[in-house]
């Protein structure tokens, strides 16, 4: 057994709440831009509006004032249903000073999802953001006793709050707020559930205060005054959660993206100084960048771009650092190559934090090189969620770095990863069986990771305790070592790995398709050609062939994938097989490909 801790730099009081920070920085810097919102549609001058430490927290009480008149009480759940946009926040932060429950539900949930958690978490309340959403609620109503008002942001949601609370005396916002102390509930985040029904992991205030207020002093670069980012991951998901507390705890800049198509744009306008993203979205920006320099004939330059940013990378972890013809090398490339690649972000963007999944450590050293350094973290929405990451204090590329400041990592006899400290939920809504799973009873947390942690405690992921694939023979295979390696290629958007009790390993691919139109181009077939058509595609095989290969150079023989299957399309949250978070579902994958997969060990 192996265990590393951090201590504390922050403790959080009794009486502290998340709602403390809004309320500090509108008294101490009330000038300072916290958030940048979009001009309403119509009006004329510039598309962002800037909104004040100050203007925010008056905001925050006004529609905290509209909830009270509306009934809404202490301890109630008020569920939120919207893309991300500044009003996710106004809103989020006025149900806390309401002394209110707030309930995430993704904005691309089925009206079977969102039902079981309304109806799950008791919520009183939802405010949603579109007549889609609110259609989507109007039909499993009747499933819904305890629900007693919908509110939908595109009719004016916030506005209406505001004008039913003029009724409502301030300083009962005050009293409410002051009365939230940190052992209170702030949120219940349902899991995004990949291996079943959603589980709703009950957050305190004490829980996320504890975590970003002790991951701010140690991620200077990122959380700070004059710093900014855009973010446009879903505030559903815990980790866009943490950043939004983080920039409020810092007074920092932010402004929402809440529609990922304008993405690339927006990031040109904004230029923030540090984004948040899943290792998918950089997997994206690297594999559009190497399509775009193929297309114009320069695929070469790139290549070679790309292997000088990794040795690059690779040098500054080594004493000596880079060397000489290294350095001049890779001064010609930020000219020719670099500079393009962070002027698509916006051109300010030094710095980047990546979560969800594994990152792999071919991109971590090629962004790096490229001269934007993705800070690796850990954590599960349980751990408030961030409980490990590479700082600029230290890193290695290939690790998600060291326990934050307030957390003890410990790595069990079997592998599995264990974490205590504050930041370490309550439990599951309503499920005393999950939680007693979960929860040790001395406090650890049993992740279901697998890990390991080397003689400085950084933190390795090497896989999942329930997806640890064990084949015929009884080897013991962790496929994401295989998967992230094969998801690497350009041309490959998921991959899954099999073999659980079989003879052998083998591997479901998907092609991305993005980047499909440029490969059918290139080896003069119809654009109109689909995936489907081409599954047995020799070229097309080959390509994927070279993946695999890639990814079996990770792995020992018994480990490596024999067989592949390319699918006819992609996984995508609209068919069942990818989470909001872009995390996979093995088990509707297992169930929609059982015929593939069986057919694969047919042979």
């Amino acid at each position: 057994m192996r265990e590393f801790s951090v201590p504390p730099i922050v403790t959080v009081g009794d009486a502290a709440n998340l709602t403390d920070p809004v309320w500090d920085n509108a008294e101490v810097a009330p000038d300072t831009v916290q958030f940048v919102r979009p001009v309403p549609a119509g009006t004329d001058g510039r598309a962002w509006t800037d909104v004040t430490c100050r203007q925010f927290r008056d905001e925050v009480v006004a529609v905290a004032r509209g909830l009270v008149a509306a009934g809404i009480a202490p301890g109630d759940r008020v569920a939120l249903m919207s893309r991300t946009r500044y009003e996710w926040t106004l809103l989020d932060y006025a149900i806390w000073a309401t002394g209110a429950v707030t309930v995430p539900i993704y904005e691309t949930s089925s009206a079977e999802q969102a039902a079981w958690i309304l109806e799950d978490s008791g919520a009183v309340a939802v405010v949603v953001e579109s007549t889609g959403h609110a259609t989507l609620i109007a039909g499993v109503r009747d499933r819904l006793p305890e629900l007693r008002q919908v509110w939908q942001i595109d009719l004016g949601a916030v506005d209406d709050l505001v004008t039913a609370g003029e009724a409502v005396d301030p300083t009962e916002i005050e009293v409410r707020r002051k009365a939230v102390k940190a052992a209170d509930i702030a949120t219940i985040i349902y899991t995004s559930g990949t291996t079943g029904r959603p589980k709703g992991c009950v957050l305190t205030h004490r829980n996320m205060y504890a975590d970003i207020a002790n991951a701010v002093p140690v991620l200077p670069n990122l959380f700070r005054p004059g710093a900014s980012t855009l973010l446009f991951l879903p505030l559903a998901h815990a980790f866009a959660r943490l950043i939004q507390i983080g920039v409020v705890q810092a007074r920092a800049t932010m402004a929402h993206c809440s529609d990922t198509k304008n993405l690339v744009g927006e990031l040109q306008e904004f230029k923030p100084t540090f984004v948040l993203s899943v290792p998918r979205v950089f997997e994206k920006v690297y594999n559009g960048a190497r399509q775009k320099a193929e297309a114009e004939g320069k695929g070469k330059i790139f290549d070679r771009a790309e292997r000088v940013a990794i040795a690059y990378s690779e040098a500054l972890e080594t004493a000596d650092g880079p060397g000489v013809t290294l350095r001049a090398q890779h001064a010609l490339f930020d000219r020719l190559v670099y500079r393009k690649l962070r002027a698509a972000m916006g051109g300010r963007c030094r710095d980047a934090i990546s979560g969800g999944a594994p990152l792999g450590a071919r991109l971590g050293h090629f962004f790096r090189g490229v001269g934007v350094t993705i800070c690796e973290g850990y954590g599960l929405t349980e751990t408030s969620p961030a409980a490990a990451a590479n700082l600029p204090t230290g890193t290695k590329i290939g690790t998600v770095g060291r326990p934050l400041p307030g957390v003890t990592i410990r790595i069990a006899d079997d592998g599995e990863i264990l974490i205590a400290g504050d930041l370490i939920f309550q439990g599951y809504w309503h499920n005393e069986a999950a939680t007693a799973e979960a929860l040790a009873p001395d406090g650890w947390f049993r992740t279901g990771d697998l890990g390991r942690l080397d003689d400085d405690g950084y933190l390795a992921i090497t896989g999942r305790k329930k997806e640890i694939i064990v084949t015929a023979g009884g080897k013991n295979v962790a496929p994401a070592v295989l998967e992230d390696q094969v998801r690497a290629h350009p041309l490959v958007s998921q991959c899954l790995v099999v073999g659980d009790r079989q003879p052998f390993i083998a591997a479901l691919v998907t092609i991305d398709e993005e980047a499909l139109p440029k490969w059918l181009a290139a080896h003069g077939r119809p654009e109109t050609t689909t995936v489907a058509e081409l599954r047995e595609d020799e070229a097309l095989r080959a390509e994927v062939q070279s993946a695999i290969d890639q990814a079996n150079q990770a792995v020992s023989k018994a480990e490596a994938i024999k067989v592949f299957r390319i699918l006819p399309q992609d996984f995508t949250e609209a068919t069942g097989e990818l989470t909001p978070s872009l995390k996979v579902k093995r088990q509707v994958v297992h169930k929609t490909y059982a015929a593939e997969i069986a057919d694969i060990y047919q042979h």
